[in-house]
């Protein structure tokens, strides 16, 4: 049966790509050796050829979308004709996904003033998809913060209608990130862990994805380059570590990542301590439950993208958060402190650091088409 990767050659299976080798990295999470990183780095960019137009825009693997009268993005309370999204989003450089609305609003008054976003005078930032009541969206500058819930489910329905919205926008190149929390295996809470990838709670790298009846599968793949890129931008100044690995993504917050303080528990803590354990030493050094998703739908894309955490705590030292709020709260500006320094290494590399332009502000093509997609957003189950 064909493959659903986009390669001319046959699988044996419905699957898309095939398995890499596991390379266990050193005890901090260290990258694979350079000739591995650079071989996959190729790949990637390969891949990412046959999912672009020449102009670097996004192109969709669906060629149903163009027969549409409309594509309703009902989650994100957005419409391809209802919506002028080339005026609104067409500047987008880099798309940057948290889990919870209040995070993700905070992330952006972060680097709006970080870059030095100006906003015009008497106006402040706003959520463009209000009307959805299920994703917060706030655009700064080339910069979208969106919140993508929590799961595989939440953040893989996001991210097709992110990836169609940048489609629409006629966005070029844009860069994703998931900044996020996690528990660490082996290293202390407070720890930055960047995603050299993503694998399931089997280990397999790859998520697996039943489609008409059978078993989809697509490489679980992150840009290698970015891991290199945001390692270097580490401090030596600052208080805590940077780490790469792997990362397990599992599908449950309790049995599938073996805790012990679930509402069940049919296993020991000694079944427990030998999983963590078996794991790690295969190159795992943090759990979450959005990476395997991310990845998997960023890479089928063709879009440059990297999963940035810290770790709430260490798993082989318990199950729960124990930590103050207020240490949590600074824990969390951690990853989002590197990723605007990516950010701004970027900006100031195009002379784009200070920013005041006319995108992101609601823009109406059809009043008719948009009252419809806002009763769309609003009613859709």
């Amino acid at each position: 049966m064909p493959c659903n990767c986009g390669s001319n050659e046959s699988c044996g299976q419905v699957k898309c790509g095939t398995k890499r080798k596991s390379v266990s990295p050193g005890p901090q999470g260290t990258q694979k050796n350079s000739k591995n990183s650079e071989s996959d780095g190729d790949q990637i960019d390969a891949d990412r050829e046959a999912t672009r137009y020449p102009d670097g825009s996004v192109k969709l693997r669906n060629p149903h979308i163009e027969l549409m009268d409309q594509d309703i993005l009902y989650h994100l309370a957005l419409g391809s004709e209802s919506h002028d999204l080339v005026s609104m989003f067409g500047d987008i450089k880099f798309v940057c996904m948290g889990g919870t609305p209040k995070r993700v609003e905070q992330f952006a008054f972060y680097i709006m003033e970080e870059i030095g976003h100006k906003l015009p005078s008497g106006t402040t930032l706003q959520d463009i998809s209000h009307f959805s009541y299920r994703y917060s969206m706030y655009k700064v500058g080339p910069i979208l913060s969106i919140s993508h819930g929590m799961g595989i489910p939440s953040v893989g329905i996001l991210l097709h209608e992110v990836i169609k919205l940048m489609y629409h926008a006629k966005v070029k190149d844009p860069i994703f990130f998931r900044i996020g929390t996690c528990g660490g295996i082996g290293i202390e809470g407070g720890t930055v862990v960047i995603s050299e990838e993503a694998v399931d709670g089997l280990g397999r790298p790859y998520l697996e994805l039943p489609v008409l009846g059978k078993l989809v599968q697509r490489p679980a793949k992150l840009d290698r380059k970015m891991v290199r890129e945001l390692k270097a931008l580490a401090d030596p100044d600052d208080p805590w570590q940077i780490v790469s690995g792997k990362t397990m993504c599992t599908y449950d917050f309790y049995e599938g990542q073996g805790r012990l303080d679930g509402a069940f528990c049919d296993y020991t803590e000694q079944d427990k301590m030998n999983f963590l354990n078996s794991v790690h030493k295969s190159g795992v050094v943090n759990i979450e439950m959005e990476s395997l998703s991310f990845a998997a739908l960023t890479h089928h894309a063709g879009i440059r993208s990297a999963v940035i955490c810290v770790t709430l705590l260490d798993r082989l030292k318990g199950d729960q958060v124990l930590a103050p709020k207020e240490v949590l709260d600074e824990w969390q500006q951690r990853p989002q402190k590197l990723v605007s320094k990516f950010i701004k290494k970027y900006l100031a590399n195009k002379g784009r650091l200070t920013l005041r332009d006319g995108h992101g502000s609601m823009c109406v093509k059809s009043p008719r088409r948009f009252k419809l997609v806002q009763q769309e957003s609003e009613n859709y189950d």
